[in-house]
């Protein structure tokens, strides 16, 4: 009996605190802090791309590889892969990373950059040609957004126009589209992925919204995807398509070559036609053809103005030559008589120097000797004549 009457009492108790504090405000009994937090939707488009590129490709196409693994928040990332191996065996780096699209990035000569874009197992794949190449870091561009956050994606209406376009838009979209709810991503949506078509090829551009009215910031990276074909397979099978415009980029230096060495003969080729069709005898000019022409008192002033400036000229020319000094005469040296004679006698020209016509006489040691060889020359000619008569 004790214990109903002491919880009757309490109930009573309650009651009246009740009554008396019903103008009084009580927080609630649980705060929103307290409150569990809100699950994520479920993640249901589990996309995984594997994002890694072969051995041989140059420090610009590193960096445009990591900007793609930047703001692909559902990308993976693997060593580079040996190019000594088949392609095929991309199928089974992804299936080892648990991925079901791969963007390889396979470099040439450290010039040439190409994209596989596949869809691993099954396929299609689609092989490109990078071109125009700018990284975010090499661009200084002013727009920015928040890391791994979602983009849309906009395409220009030329995809859905041919069937090889769907194609390619459809894989665009499974590998650069995030998947809603992923782990990785923001639950914001601040850039823009744009897909454009223009000279056969696939222009990517990314930009940041600034605001609702549709100002936007391009933020990087940028490049082109020159479309080379379209295969059934994963990195391989039969050629869905294949451009037919396509132009490889050594065929392509090697034309540009040509052209720079074709300049060079061209101008020789120029130079010779130029001499062979020159005209051995111009049209002979007169002035005073035209003299009738207008005035005939205004031409003959310009006429006389002319041939004033022209003898005025010749005259400051005269003026500027310096004199022309007279060269001085050189007096001949007087010979007296007497040396000349006495020169004449001995066999030698007043000069010292033996006259015209004579040999000075040799004397002495000099002279014997000459004497000598001619006696002997005479004594050969003698022998020689013997034996050919001897002979005959």
């Amino acid at each position: 009996m004790g214990v109903k009457a002491a919880r009757k009492r309490k109930l009573a108790e309650q009651e009246e605190s009740s009554d008396s504090d019903e103008s009084v405000e009580l927080p609630p009994p649980t705060r929103s802090s307290d409150d569990p937090i809100p699950r994520k939707s479920k993640w249901i488009n589990k996309q995984r791309v594997l994002v890694f590129a072969a051995r041989g490709i140059s420090f610009r196409d590193r960096h445009l590889m990591k900007d793609l693994r930047n703001f692909m928040p559902h990308s993976r990332d693997e060593n580079k892969f040996d190019k000594k191996e088949k392609l095929f065996a991309v199928n089974e780096v992804c299936e080892m990373k648990n991925c079901n699209k791969a963007v390889l990035l396979e470099g040439r000569l450290k010039r040439d950059l190409y994209m596989w874009l596949a869809n691993v197992p099954s396929g299609p794949s689609a092989k490109f040609l990078v071109e125009n190449i700018y990284t975010t870091a090499e661009m200084k561009l002013t727009g920015n957004c928040l890391r791994h956050s979602r983009p849309l994606l906009s395409f220009n209406p030329t995809f859905d126009t041919e069937p090889h376009y769907k194609i390619l838009k459809e894989i665009l979209i499974q590998i650069f589209g995030v998947p809603n709810g992923h782990p990785k991503s923001q639950p914001f949506i601040d850039h823009v992925l744009t897909f454009s078509i223009f000279d056969d090829r696939i222009w990517f551009r990314n930009y940041q919204i600034l605001s609702e009215d549709g100002a936007l910031a391009e933020i990087g990276p940028r490049f082109v995807l020159n479309p080379i074909k379209i295969f059934a397979g994963s990195f391989g099978g039969a050629t869905l398509w294949e451009n037919p415009n396509y132009v490889s980029p050594g065929a392509h230096r090697k034309l540009l070559n040509s052209a720079a060495a074709s300049k060079y003969m061209s101008r020789v080729t120029q130079k010779t036609h130029n001499e062979v069709d020159r005209p051995e005898k111009t049209y002979a000019l007169n002035e005073l053809d035209d003299i009738f022409a207008g005035d005939a008192f205004e031409t003959a002033q310009e006429i006389v103005e002319k041939q004033s400036k022209e003898e005025n000229e010749a005259l400051d020319k005269e003026s500027r030559q310096p004199p022309k000094k007279k060269a001085k005469k050189v007096k001949k040296p007087k010979i007296d008589k007497e040396i000349s004679v006495s020169a004449v006698s001995n066999g030698k020209s007043p000069n010292g120097k033996s006259p015209k016509g004579k040999s000075p006489k040799v004397t002495g040691k000099q002279g014997k000797k000459i004497k000598n060889h001619k006696v002997a020359a005479i004594k050969l000619k003698k022998a020689k004549a013997k034996a050919k008569a001897a002979q005959a």
